[in-house]
């Protein structure tokens, strides 16, 4: 495989970023992360990051404009130039378009994990995290543990605010509203594969690679 240039779509709960992080680490490419790629921004100081800094600060949305300026900051390093797989980015069509003209003739694949809302709000409503370590932990089910503390720090997990039964509803339907101009976009140019995220973290990963090994040259 010469080169690996992947969209990761999914709902919140479909384990996107762990399969990310296991794409990434196979193919040799960087895995980027819109809340990542916002971060760092702010921690280099740059004019970019800096104006999506105060943005943030003041509990606003960074505009597609800025978003799109920072990915082609980050897709422009040595380290993507073999490709990378994209976690949050795009979002929109404007965005989609705008990674489009980014790559060139170079192929891009857009991933999407399916799965049911009904599992998705089961898992979201497991999920816990370790309030020092911050490690994400799914009680009860085949994504994580059937304990309660964190198996690094020994303390009690905690459910994170935004995983609470009415947040999760409100991110799906945002999600769902989103989501379909920019699968659609990718359908269109034949850049578009599905995975059933519904099965173990494993099976998924079996069918990205797959799909990936398949689809991408």
């Amino acid at each position: 495989m010469t080169e690996c240039n992947l969209v990761l779509i999914g709902p919140p709960g479909s384990g996107k970023g762990t399969q990310a992080v296991r794409i990434a680490e196979r193919y040799g490419v960087p895995g980027i992360s819109t809340g990542e790629t916002l971060r760092a921004a702010g921690r280099e100081d740059t004019p970019l990051g800096r104006q999506a800094k105060t943005i943030m600060a003041a509990g606003g949305l960074v505009s597609d404009e800025i978003m799109i300026d920072l990915m082609r900051e980050r897709l422009s390093r040595p380290d993507a130039a073999r490709g990378f797989v994209l976690d949050g980015f795009p979002r929109t069509v404007g965005q989609a378009e705008a990674l489009d003209a980014m790559v060139g003739l170079r192929s891009v694949l857009a991933l999407v994990l399916v799965v049911p809302d009904a599992e998705l709000t089961r898992r979201l409503s497991a999920r816990r995290v370790c309030p020092r370590c911050k490690t994400l932990y799914a009680i009860g089910t085949h994504y994580g543990s059937e304990e309660e503390h964190c198996s690094r720090c020994g303390i009690s997990l905690i459910r994170r605010d935004d995983d609470n039964p009415e947040t999760i509803q409100r991110r799906l339907l945002a999600y769902h509203t989103a989501v379909g101009p920019l699968v659609e976009h990718y359908r269109q140019r034949s850049a578009l594969a599905t995975v059933d995220g519904l099965r173990s973290p494993d099976a998924v990963w079996s069918a990205i690679t797959h799909q990936i090994e398949d689809r991408v040259s």
